[in-house]
């Protein structure tokens, strides 16, 4: 069973940057479909980025549009995070996930979609 790794998370002002890490045990990363979510205390898990196996293919939630980036290494078994101008709504536990064993026609944006999780990092913005 592949796992996945967070790291990269933690406390910055408003207005700095975080670059996360997502590193995938196994040989078939470059198959898999890969997602960053968010979950705030007492919110429902949010989809922030999304990316298909090549990394031709990406989408991003309404909130972090124009400020976040997703990519991938294919080489390094690894899906990045680029975070730029974090504001404090931005606050929340980061997990990477991967779905895995399937072909999509569109980028799976539910989290039900994903069968592999990592155990999270927090990123925490302060005003």
């Amino acid at each position: 069973q592949a796992q996945l790794v967070e790291s990269g998370g933690g406390s910055v002002q408003a207005g700095g940057s975080l670059r996360l890490s997502c590193t995938a045990s196994g040989s078939t990363y470059s198959t898999y479909y890969m997602g960053w979510f968010r979950q705030a205390p007492g919110k429902e898990r949010e989809r922030v980025a999304l990316i298909g196996p090549s990394g031709g293919d990406t989408a991003y939630g309404n909130s972090v549009k124009g400020r976040f980036t997703i990519s991938r290494d294919n080489t390094k078994n690894t899906l990045y995070l680029q975070m730029n101008n974090l504001q404090p709504d931005d606050t929340a536990m980061y997990y990477c996930a991967a779905s895995t064993g399937r072909i999509w026609s569109a980028l799976p944006s539910r989290p039900e979609s994903y069968n592999l999780w990592g155990q999270g990092t927090q990123v925490t913005v302060s005003s």
